[in-house]
């Protein structure tokens, strides 16, 4: 499945901002599709992850502020980020991989994701 990416940007501390990932394919089928960032210096992270069949999961650090949630009809998923802090300061990638919903989790690390999105910056000033 190919993913494209848009949104993303600069914002302050506190401040809010909004991905979303249009997919090729419908998404509605056992697909697992996450979010991952990656600041300069630092592996690759899930931070978010959603399954066609399941519930979502967060990594710790993002948990209570930020919100991943999917549009079947549009084949699109989106990630809302809220309180961001400077430590959010990345590039963020969505992913998708045909898994069984036990398996999509903020644990998968991104060798268990053959799709990805371009990325896109997100910078968060003090």
């Amino acid at each position: 499945v190919q993913l494209v990416e848009s949104g993303g940007g600069s914002v302050q501390a506190g401040g809010s901002l909004r991905l979303s990932c249009g997919a090729s394919r419908d998404i509605n089928r056992g697909l697992c599709m996450a979010w991952f960032r990656q600041a300069p210096g630092k592996e690759r992270e899930a931070v978010a992850t959603v399954h066609s069949d399941g519930a979502p999961t967060y990594a710790d650090s993002v948990a209570g502020r930020f919100a991943i949630s999917k549009d079947n009809a549009k084949r699109e998923q989106y990630l809302q980020m809220n309180s961001l802090k400077p430590e959010d300061t990345a590039m963020y990638y969505c992913a998708a991989e045909y898994i069984w919903r036990p398996a999509c989790s903020t644990r998968r690390g991104p060798a268990g994701f053959g799709s990805w999105g371009q990325g896109n910056q997100v910078t968060v000033s003090s």
